[in-house]
């Protein structure tokens, strides 16, 4: 029976995971570009700090290599990279409350299923350690949808049979995804991707006239096209030069990978490295578990045997579908 899964603790999915490098509330743009450099996490964490108890030390948000490119890509700062990259680390964060969340190590991982279904990205958890060691401030880690589907996915045997049915039967396809056409010049994605990534962690669509699933635009594949942006360090003159050359002369061709068409801009033509993670109705649970956690995406996009985009599955919506076998089991 499934049911031992719920003497789990958060404390239990954290085992070996590496700690959060803080970034303080008054670090710049530069610095948290720097900083995701060398982290081990696709997010970096900004923290307050509590004067003489670091204790009470908070996470308020998370930044990514995107959100900097889409700061760094607004009109004004394309015109003042340099002020830009000087700027406070604040303009970065999400607008949307209970992205990042703080929990004990011995909340269940019933609830915190429920804080992931609720609209929480990222569970900040504090770290044991041995009470033989000292630490001048407690370590924390995150915790993400991505580990809670691997730990179930350690246990999967146990929810039998639901792991074996249909994404389509158990109603967990959505049909309401962002999309851009395949014709559409870059500069329009934008907004469409900065509201996908921030609410839903998910990628853009490229789609034909047709509805075809062409490719996509994700967070990885902005990351990698600007990678050597982190190479820079800091606001340095080069770095300035390459924001200037790469974002503004080129049309923000650096969004997405694309081709020239001709005078008046670039096209969201994808290529081979941009090809989505995809699935069809008839997929089992499992199968689409194992896809998406072997290509370290979140989401799978769901396909017609025409290749005709029917929408998206998502850990989200995974995790509820356990919730329910859990919950069952109270």
């Amino acid at each position: 029976m499934a049911v031992h899964l719920l003497s789990y603790e958060v404390s239990d999915l954290c085992l070996g995971k590496p700690p959060l490098n803080p970034l303080p509330i008054s670090a710049t743009v530069a610095d948290a570009l720097t900083a995701i450099k060398s982290s081990d996490y696709q997010f970096i964490s900004v923290w307050t700090t509590a004067a003489g108890n670091a204790v009470h030390d908070r996470c308020i948000g998370k930044v990514s290599m995107v959100d900097i490119i889409f700061y760094l890509c607004k009109d004004n700062n394309l015109e003042s990279p340099s002020s830009a990259l000087n700027s406070p680390v604040s303009v970065l964060l999400s607008d949307v409350p209970g992205l990042v969340t703080h929990v004990e190590a011995s909340l269940s991982l019933m609830d915190a299923i429920d804080l992931i279904l609720q609209g929480t990205q990222n569970l900040v958890v504090p770290i044991k350690t041995s009470s033989r060691r000292k630490l001048q401030k407690p370590l924390f880690c995150w915790l993400t949808e991505e580990d809670i589907i691997r730990f179930l996915l350690n246990s999967i045997g146990l929810f039998s049979p639901t792991p074996t049915i249909s994404i389509d039967r158990l109603g967990i396809i959505n049909p309401n995804f962002l999309s851009i056409d395949y014709h559409s010049l870059s500069s329009t994605s934008i907004e469409a991707f900065s509201q996908s990534l921030s609410r839903q962690q998910t990628s853009v669509a490229v789609i034909d006239g047709d509805g075809i699933l062409i490719g996509e635009i994700s967070p990885f594949i902005l990351a990698c096209s600007t990678g050597d942006l982190m190479d820079c360090g800091g606001p340095t003159e080069e770095l300035v030069k390459i924001m200037r050359s790469r974002l503004k002369d080129r049309k923000l061709e650096e969004f997405v990978i694309c081709s020239e068409t001709d005078n008046n801009g670039y096209s969201v033509r994808m290529v081979r490295s941009a090809e989505a993670i995809v699935c069809h109705p008839w997929s089992s649970l499992v199968a689409v578990m194992i896809q998406a956690i072997a290509h370290r995406v979140n989401y799978v996009w769901v396909i017609e045997e025409d290749y005709s985009l029917v929408g998206i599955v998502t850990f989200s919506s995974i995790l509820g579908v356990f919730h329910e076998d859990l919950q069952s089991m109270v």
